[in-house]
């Protein structure tokens, strides 16, 4: 009988101070791996002008979302209103309808109970032949009606299925709408959240460096009542260029004048992309707003409101003049003179007055 043997233990070939150092190396392995990982998808840090850089960049994008917004939001507005008064008008073309088939169907049941007699029959079955001549004419002024009532009905129907299809396409249009609204609203709030995350990574004093506005100019006035000058030598008088810095900028209308003294009351409010007053302002919102309390209706957006006057340019600038910036026309400023704006930048700063020369000039256009 075969004796029973125990099956060898499997043992590694990597033992005692072998297995030790291979061990060693494997950690140190792994370690190397995770720390060239690490430093692969780490980002440089950044520093507060390559922020600004980014941040700014930001920015106009998120204004560009902005402006398509503003264009959505009020192209839904819109055909949500087309289509409510499509519903009215549809509602008010049934009620009709109905009313014109309640009338055919009063008289197709009199015919019905009349019992279809033929009308020489009933003439000969009638007591008072005149009497009936009166109801035979009265009864052919009824078809007469009833005859107008069906064409009108089928007009109706026609009307009503023209409508119907008219209000799917206006419904079509608003849900098409709603949907660019919240595209564009997503790529605004990725935009400003992508920069807000940058400006959060600065120190207070380089936040505050890089988002500090520019030094309000301070308006060159002109006295009331000038005393004259007495020349030492006659000269010939001239009138300097209207954008030279000795010019008083003088306003292209009445009407301009008004929208600059409401931009200037709004400076310091803040900017909030898609509102357009009282309390805050996008960059198209204030140009809107400052010509509305002149009596002036500006389109909402800077792409319609580069086209609601007449094109100048830049050294033809009058205070009042609205001014566009970037190749897509997507941030715009009221102009007031000596080279300044007043203008709803972004949500880093309020409302405030800025250098034209601070952004890539692109048109300018005379409201007033």
């Amino acid at each position: 009988m075969a004796a029973h043997r125990k099956p060898k233990q499997y043992q590694s070939p990597l033992t005692g101070t072998t297995a030790r150092t291979a061990l060693t190396l494997a950690l140190a392995s792994a370690a190397s791996a995770m720390a060239l990982e690490g430093t692969s998808v780490a980002e440089p840090r950044l520093t507060p002008s390559q922020v600004k850089a980014k941040v700014d960049r930001l920015y106009q994008e998120a204004e560009v979302a902005t402006e398509k917004y503003n264009d959505a939001k009020e192209k839904a507005e819109q055909a949500k209103r087309e289509f409510g008064n499509l519903q009215d008008e549809a509602a008010r073309k049934t009620e009709d309808l109905n009313a014109a088939r309640r009338s055919l169907g009063s008289a197709a049941t009199a015919q019905y109970r009349n019992g279809g007699i033929d009308p020489a029959v009933q003439l000969a079955l009638s007591s008072d032949p005149d009497d009936y001549l009166e109801r035979a004419t009265f009864a052919n002024r009824a078809g007469l009606r009833q005859a107008a009532t069906i064409t009108r009905v089928q007009r109706q129907l026609r009307d009503a299925d023209r409508l119907s299809k008219k209000a799917d396409s206006r419904l079509s249009e608003l849900r098409a709408r709603q949907a660019d609204l919240k595209r564009h609203k997503a790529t605004v709030t990725t935009k400003l959240k992508k920069a807000e995350r940058l400006l959060s990574n600065l120190t207070t004093e380089d936040r505050a460096r890089i988002t500090k506005p520019p030094a309000t100019p301070t308006p060159t006035t002109t006295p009331k009542n000038p005393t004259p000058a007495t020349p030492t030598t006659p000269a010939t008088p001239t009138t300097p260029p209207r954008n030279s810095p000795n010019a008083t900028p003088t306003p292209s209308s009445s009407r301009a004048a008004q929208a600059i003294a409401f931009a200037h009351s709004a400076i310091g409010k803040p900017y909030v992309w898609g509102a357009t007053g009282p309390n805050a302002f996008d960059c198209s919102g204030l140009t809107q707003a400052a010509y509305r309390s002149a009596g002036v209706s500006l389109p909402r957006t800077t792409f319609t409101q580069i086209n609601a006057g007449r094109r100048v340019s830049r050294s033809e600038l009058a205070p009042g003049d609205l001014v566009f910036f970037y190749s897509g026309l997507s941030h715009v400023g009221l102009y007031i003179g000596n080279g300044q704006m007043i203008h709803a930048s972004n949500p880093s700063a309020p409302v405030k007055v800025a250098p034209i020369s601070s952004m890539p000039f692109a048109a300018a256009t005379r409201v007033a």
